[in-house]
């Protein structure tokens, strides 16, 4: 059984090269995207006459569900 850790190491290394690509292809094409995020439609935007305040609220909750889906995927291949 000296090769399961490594059977798991590989496992793990394939799912992290994965991630590295997909977020590789997000940076590259960011600009050819039909949205941005951190600007997208519900965060919520104030501005009056002595300051600002934005909270991105959208984007926080499409970051949070990616990045679940990401950990889902790793934990299933630790099984």
């Amino acid at each position: 059984m000296p090769t399961e850790p490594f059977r798991e190491l590989g496992k793990m290394l394939l799912v992290i090269g994965v991630v590295l690509v997909v977020v590789g292809a997000l940076l590259v094409s960011g600009m050819k995207m039909p949205f941005r995020l951190g600007h997208l439609p519900g965060d919520v935007a104030y501005q009056g006459r002595r300051g600002s305040f934005y909270f991105p609220i959208v984007t926080c909750i499409i970051v949070s569900v990616a990045l679940t889906l990401i950990f889902w995927v790793i934990s299933s291949f630790r099984r």
